[in-house]
């Protein structure tokens, strides 16, 4: 077995089971490893700490995939397969929503991995060298376990450059008659593009406070900033808001927009869909002195790493800003951040400042999160990077 060996007193991270070893934390490679394939970690005396898989072209030099000395194999992946499925079921997920996560990266123990399944097709992501290698094994597993006989690739997120991996997206087993695909959710219905969607199609993590905001939306005026395709904006709809204004920079999203509340037989008189930079428009908004009784902030990811996060906590606290300044008196801010370069403890610094600046008293009433079925390893802290606040203006 080709063999990573450690500098002194790079193990204490993978003592306490953290998955990654930096290229830094490398003395030397013993053997020939192949991109991908399996090495030993060894600590700088040899002696065994994990197994792992490989990748010489990333700055994470090696992803764990177990603590013991335990073949890794088609067998191995089953029973990872099988335990976050049945995590999964467990959670019932499927009386809430035909889609859901089945398997969640290093928080699953496979990482590098993500299958989301929408009724019956399985989206894959593969994001690392590991994952990659192992790839159309692990497809023909997931097949097995579920008894399903489609799955689509939109391995295509920017990650895989680091690791040295083309983008590949497309038909990885059997058959789709459309890209455009129904799922359900809470009682509502959703049309997502498998093929030209965000991440796998559509943002699973965020099905519980999708719903969390209908519930709060009756006779609300409301700004859904960054709508994509309407989650928030069909939610507060069916909650009974009295009226949305539905911000994206993309057409395409808007439409797909205005086909949900369709979808869904709401009163699309209530909402207006409005192209732009969110930006740029939250300061036109505040010099017009319009106000909102609830204003959504869900932003696409400005810090994936923590080396950004300096120039992603200005672009967060420049929404949340305009965001607290167009808020009346005992509305609602819900915001988030899905970076994760950007911790709750920093996130919520942020939101502060901006309440502060903008001259505005608030309160947290409640903190949000991803949903169960993107759970977080207690020793993979990493996997929780979705962050959300609920404010409340005095």
């Amino acid at each position: 077995m080709p063999a990573l060996l450690l500098k002194p007193g790079r193990e204490k991270s993978l003592l306490r089971r953290h998955p990654w070893i930096f290229s830094g934390g490398v003395q030397r490679v013993e053997g020939e490893p192949v991109s991908g394939g399996t090495v030993d970690l060894l600590s700088s005396n040899g002696e065994f700490l994990a197994r792992a898989s490989y990748s010489p072209n990333s700055q994470i030099r090696a992803r764990v995939w177990s603590f013991e000395e335990e073949q890794i194999d088609r067998e191995f992946f089953r029973r990872r397969i099988r335990s976050s499925l049945a995590t999964r079921h467990s959670l019932e997920i499927e009386k809430r929503s035909n889609a859901a996560r089945l398997i969640y990266a290093e928080s699953d123990g496979i990482p590098g991995l993500i299958v989301d399944r929408y009724r019956d097709v399985l989206v894959i992501q593969s994001l690392t060298a590991g994952s990659e290698f192992w790839k159309e094994g692990l497809a023909d597993l997931l097949l097995e376990e579920t008894g399903l006989s489609t799955i689509y690739e939109r391995s295509d997120a920017d990650v895989r450059e680091l690791e040295g991996l083309e983008p590949k997206t497309g038909l990885l087993r059997g058959n789709l008659s459309s890209f455009v695909f129904p799922v359900t959710e809470h009682g509502l219905n959703f049309h997502i593009n498998l093929q030209s969607g965000h991440k796998t199609g559509f943002y699973l993590d965020q099905r519980e406070n999708r719903l969390r905001v209908r519930g709060l939306a009756k006779d609300k005026e409301v700004l859904d900033c960054f709508c994509y395709t309407g989650g928030f904006t069909v939610n507060a709809l069916a909650g009974g808001a009295r009226s949305v204004l539905s911000i994206d920079s993309s057409a395409d999203a808007l439409a797909l927009c205005q086909e949900n509340i369709a979808l869904n037989h709401l009163d699309a008189s209530r909402q207006t869909p409005l192209e732009g930079d969110v930006f740029q428009l939250l300061r036109k908004f505040r010099d017009e002195n319009r106000s909102f009784d609830m204003i959504l902030l869900d932003p696409p990811k400005f810090a994936p790493t923590a080396a950004q996060a300096d120039r992603a906590a200005r672009g967060y606290k420049d929404i949340n800003l305009f965001a607290f300044k167009l808020l009346r008196p005992g509305g609602m801010l819900v915001t988030f951040s899905c970076s994760g370069g950007i911790d709750a403890g920093l996130f919520q610094k942020i939101v502060a400042g901006s309440a502060l600046d903008s001259g505005v008293e608030a309160q947290i009433i409640e903190h949000l999160f991803q949903g169960p079925d993107h759970p977080v390893s207690l020793h993979f802290p990493e996997g929780a990077y979705l962050k959300g606040l609920i404010c409340l203006r005095k």
